[in-house]
């Protein structure tokens, strides 16, 4: 009786952790003004855009990581002065590290420059990144 209690328990903490992690997956959320960070193009590896800048931190494994890349390049050519980066994380660790990339794909949204407005860890929606695109612009 007391496996089946312990079983029911783990189901229902693995149930509400599913259940948090689809709410939060892929949310683009405000980053604190304090500790405001500044990427450059030099750190990138390409050119920032004149308004803003979508980066996106994927891995070769990584599924949604294609339909993110798909979605960020077609805002980017919606909005005149948008550029889409991807950040190959396997090969830039020490920049994963310096900005707690704990998984792909990341993105993170970037003002004209260079600093972070918004970030969503997992696969952002269209809407949410048109709409954090308007804070950046």
């Amino acid at each position: 009786m007391t496996g089946l209690i312990v079983c029911l328990g783990v189901l229902a903490a693995a149930g509400v952790f599913g259940a948090v992690r689809k709410v939060r997956d892929g949310r683009l959320k405000v980053r604190g003004r304090d500790d405001a960070v500044r990427l450059t193009a030099e750190e990138l590896g390409e050119p920032l855009g004149e308004r803003a800048t979508l980066v996106q931190f994927s891995t070769s494994f990584c599924q949604p990581c294609r339909a993110t890349r798909r979605t960020l390049a077609e805002v980017a050519g919606m909005v005149d002065g948008v550029a889409h980066v991807e950040v190959d994380a396997e090969s830039r660790l020490e920049l994963v590290r310096r900005l707690e990339v704990l998984r792909t794909p990341t993105v993170l949204v970037l003002d004209a420059s260079g600093r972070v407005v918004r970030r969503a860890a997992g696969q952002p929606r269209k809407a949410d990144v048109i709409a954090a695109l308007g804070e950046a612009v």
